[in-house]
């Protein structure tokens, strides 16, 4: 390809080549996009929307439904085309955009939940000094560097991804452009985009997992010590939630990008795995991080409420 690589189509497989598997494929990830999409513009709307949501805990879900909204509309629409089309094709340049955003809305949302594991560890394992050490300031400033812990991620393996030369084939075995399939088509030597895999996530990503977990096992630590039954088994019950799915978003990405590649069955494993990290994560945050929390219901009620009567007064 040389120098022409940028007017090169490559061509996605999508999740599955068998028609009946593509028909339920499109039904599912249709049904899931809207409830994910539908679900976090209305939690961005009313924390907006409600003045007594104006809390460092709501700050954090307000900046993960708007990433988790952009994180699933950068896959399921196409996902949704190529589950309907037998031949699908990305350009170039589109390939190189989505894979950017991916890693940009893949690595923020990875320090964004550990920044949000971190204030709910402040929250309730050291309550009287939240208000201090959770100022707005301090809030903004962690939300800032998960958005450019997530830029420089995706910067540094996007343009180390697409330096290479693509001429073994021009089909991804995926339903997006994620870096292990574009490796795999590469002519060009790999390894330094192997180790950069390795020595940038090490750096970036990898600590938030443990930390994210660590304050996770703290904040259990201080919930065992409630004196109310009922509360404690509430409060144990959110962590718990929590914790099962920012498990799910570490481990399968970690297992995709950690797993070697050298057979069909581990590139249709990375499949299932992408699905959980890219589109099912993303739409049960809103009901994980959100919904289940009284204030946000109560104003998701008063909002309907107040709507219908203005509506009927009309």
């Amino acid at each position: 390809m040389g120098n022409q690589t940028s007017q090169v189509e490559f061509v996605l497989t999508g999740f599955s080549e068998k028609p009946d598997i593509r028909i339920f494929s499109f039904v599912l990830f249709l049904i899931i996009y809207i409830i994910g999409s539908f679900g976090n513009i209305m939690i961005v709307f009313i924390i907006l929307y409600v003045p007594y949501l104006q809390t460092p805990m709501y700050f954090f879900i307000k900046n993960l439904a708007l990433l988790d909204m952009c994180y699933i509309s950068t896959i399921v629409p196409k996902l949704l085309v190529s589950s309907i089309s037998t031949y699908f094709t990305i350009t170039f340049g589109g390939c190189v955009t989505q894979l950017f955003i991916f890693l940009t809305m893949a690595a923020t949302e990875s320090t964004l939940l550990a920044a949000m594991s971190y204030d709910r560890y402040v929250a309730i394992c050291n309550p009287l000094r939240y208000s201090a050490i959770m100022k707005r300031e301090n809030c903004v400033k962690l939300a800032m560097a998960s958005w450019t812990t997530g830029i420089v991620y995706s910067t540094i393996h996007t343009v180390n991804t697409f330096r290479l030369h693509f001429c073994r084939s021009n089909v991804i075995e995926h339903f997006f452009c994620d870096i292990p399939p574009l490796l795999k088509i590469a002519c060009s030597d790999t390894s330094l985009n192997q180790k950069m895999i390795f020595g940038v996530g090490a750096v970036l990503i990898l600590p938030c997992f443990p930390l994210t977990l660590v304050s996770y096992l703290f904040i259990i630590h201080t919930i065992m010590r409630i004196p109310s039954a009922t509360g404690r088994r509430k409060t144990f019950s959110t962590c718990v939630s929590h914790l099962i799915t920012v498990g799910l978003f570490y481990l399968t990405g970690i297992s995709v990008y950690l797993r070697p590649k050298n057979t069909s069955a581990a590139l249709y494993q990375d499949k299932i795995s992408a699905v959980f990290y890219t589109i099912l994560v993303p739409m049960v945050n809103p009901i994980v991080y959100s919904l289940r929390t009284r204030e946000l219901k109560e104003a998701i009620k008063k909002t309907l409420i107040r709507r219908n009567t203005n509506w009927e007064r009309r």
